[in-house]
């Protein structure tokens, strides 16, 4: 089972970078999209089924043009959850969970922190998405949350920890919070295979940071501890440039 995330930065403009061609050479068995930046009726939605994807899943935001999440999937699931129940959570279509046989697979993309209310916003959403998986691993343990979280986990998820440890995505409160997520019981499934530095998922388009890798690992493919057995490879494809992120593929047995 080949999943992969990726936060596209608006599917409309990476598929105009040749993001189906890309999709079809990569050929997951899921995929999970953040940022999709669209509403189902914008999306070319007949060019990606006859790319292979006929079971496709949208959840925009109620803002036009902005957040938004997906998957597309070979494998038609038993059940799609949009959103968590929650309003302050569900209005920017963050959360997108699909159920298949053995494992569920959820699109996630937490938010960014890029100023004061924001920042508030973000550890409201933290500490809530904490307690609704806390609540939903209960009914569906075998989870696998793919996605943006919009925050590095160590210093060396990032290329100059000590002039960001100020900033948003890098704040110890955030890293605090996702430690302690993944150790509600998640395995990070990149590090466990891989614990290389300068491994990154995310780079500004300022100042050619992606040509002298100046980024940030806040892209995680987090897998339920009792799926931590059937885990078989999991990689950054740091070739694909559609975005300013790239994908993170998960192999699970």
């Amino acid at each position: 089972m080949r999943i992969i995330s990726y936060n596209v930065n608006g599917i409309r403009a990476a598929i105009s970078k040749g993001f189906i061609d890309w999709l079809q050479h990569a050929n997951p068995d899921i995929i999970c999209l953040q940022e999709i930046k669209a509403t189902e009726d914008q999306i070319p939605v007949d060019d990606i089924a006859k790319a292979g994807y006929p079971y496709q899943y949208y959840y925009s935001a109620t803002k036009k043009g902005y957040s938004g999440v997906a998957i597309l999937s070979k494998i038609k699931p038993n059940n799609v959850v949009h959103g968590t129940g929650i309003h302050h959570m569900d209005f920017e279509g963050r959360n997108l969970r699909a159920d298949f046989d053995g494992f569920s697979v959820m699109s996630l993309y937490l938010p960014s922190g890029t100023n004061i209310d924001r920042l508030d916003h973000k550890f409201t959403f933290m500490d809530d998405f904490q307690n609704y998986i806390d609540e939903l691993k209960k009914e569906t343990p075998n989870l696998i949350i793919c996605g943006d979280y919009n925050i590095c986990h160590e210093a060396i998820d990032i290329h100059d920890p000590i002039r960001n440890k100020n900033v948003s995505g890098f704040l110890p409160q955030e890293r605090t919070w996702l430690d302690g997520f993944m150790k509600s019981g998640f395995v990070d499934s990149f590090r466990h295979f891989n614990s290389e530095p300068h491994q990154y998922t995310w780079w500004s388009y300022r100042a050619g940071a992606r040509g002298n890798n100046k980024g940030w690992r806040i892209d995680y493919n987090l897998v339920s501890d009792s799926l931590k057995h059937k885990l078989k490879r999991a990689v950054i494809l740091s070739d694909a440039v559609h975005s300013d992120h790239c994908p993170i593929l998960v192999e699970i047995e």
